[in-house]
């Protein structure tokens, strides 16, 4: 999973280096920022950000800059292309901008619009200049305010449309450590993650399969040493699930099982597992509730040993052993492991 930061010039620069310095260890690949939010105050523009620019440069981090009018001269530049040896992959566009000057743009730059207000004539307009959508990126705005943000719904029907068209969708998650200010309510997307704010991992994972983001960023300024190990995994492409397993079993800890891409709406099946020499015999057979890790046994035949655990609650059967189960914290994980999204048993 593609997965982003958030980075403001009022945090300040050494901690600012310090966030930089962890999500790059995390895989993270995406950072944005603004440079015309009116709470930004006290920053060395010439100075602060572009150290930060070159920061998130030298650390392969594509950088999202919400540009405004006043940006080229913050910056010192006199044209938007002199962006582009700063290390700025993205500049976020909003007003002002004709459907050529866009597309223009578009060959230096990937473009970026508020998701939410792209309208059927922009498209139109974009598409008569000769518009190429793989560089466009749809952005969705995130909600200081309490009571304004989307709800899940809202957000996969637009993201519905615009992934057909072929932009790329990001989305933020508000953050569990350091909110942002003034308000530090969180910097949700959806409306429904801000009384959620501790569970980073579960928000992420909501906004990006059910609300079909490609890329979800943190809003706020830091999440805690759990979300960042959740974040360093995400962005690996796999979960860590804390699990107890029986010892003769420990084996399955060693690898990181990969749901099939034809994901089953009741067990995920290890692709791994297949790979598994270990005679399986047919004990420990018995109810599984959501959560139950079993291994196909000899009964099963050319099945043995292919690792599953129930997404639901499921009746014994006596093709298939139990040999653990996620801890119950975790359960509220299973219905996102899909689509070859790995799983790390811990």
């Amino acid at each position: 999973m593609n997965t982003g930061i958030s980075l403001y010039f009022s945090t300040g620069i050494r901690k600012n280096e310090r966030i930089i310095t962890k999500a790059a260890a995390c895989g993270v690949k995406y950072a944005f920022t603004s440079l015309h939010i009116p709470e930004e105050t006290g920053a060395d523009y010439r100075g602060d950000i572009r150290h930060m620019l070159k920061l998130c440069r030298e650390n392969g981090m594509n950088l999202i800059v919400d540009v405004g009018p006043e940006t080229l001269e913050l910056l010192g530049v006199k044209r938007i292309d002199e962006l582009q040896p700063m290390g700025i992959t993205h500049i976020r566009l909003d007003y002002g901008f004709s459907a050529a000057d866009t597309v223009r743009l578009a060959k230096s730059f990937h473009v970026v619009f508020n998701a939410s207000t792209i309208t059927e004539s922009d498209i139109g307009a974009w598409r008569e200049a000769g518009a190429d959508f793989s560089r466009f990126t749809a952005c969705h705005n995130f909600y200081p305010k309490p009571l304004t943000g989307l709800s899940l719904q809202r957000i996969r029907e637009i993201n519905q449309r615009l992934r057909f068209l072929g932009f790329t969708i990001l989305g933020f998650v508000p953050g569990n450590k350091e909110l942002r200010g003034p308000l530090e309510e969180g910097l949700p997307t959806a409306e429904s993650h801000r009384n959620r704010k501790e569970e980073v991992l579960l928000n992420m994972l909501e906004l990006y399969y059910d609300g079909l983001c490609d890329v979800v960023l943190v809003g706020d300024v830091d999440v805690t040493e759990k979300a960042w190990q959740d974040i360093a995994c995400l962005s690996r492409d796999y979960v860590e699930l804390k699990a107890d397993i029986l010892p003769e079993f420990d084996f399955v800890r060693d690898t990181i099982h990969h749901d099939r891409p034809d994901s089953g709406e009741l067990v995920i099946r290890s692709q791994e597992s297949r790979q598994c020499k270990q005679h399986i015999s047919p004990l420990g057979t018995g109810k599984r509730p959501a959560g139950s890790i079993s291994l196909s046994n000899e009964k099963y035949l050319r099945y043995m040993g292919e690792l599953e655990i129930a997404r639901v609650d499921l009746p014994a059967e006596e093709r298939v052993t139990v040999i653990g189960q996620v801890d119950p914290a975790y359960v509220k994980y299973l219905p996102f492991i899909r689509q070859g999204l790995g799983v790390k048993l811990v």
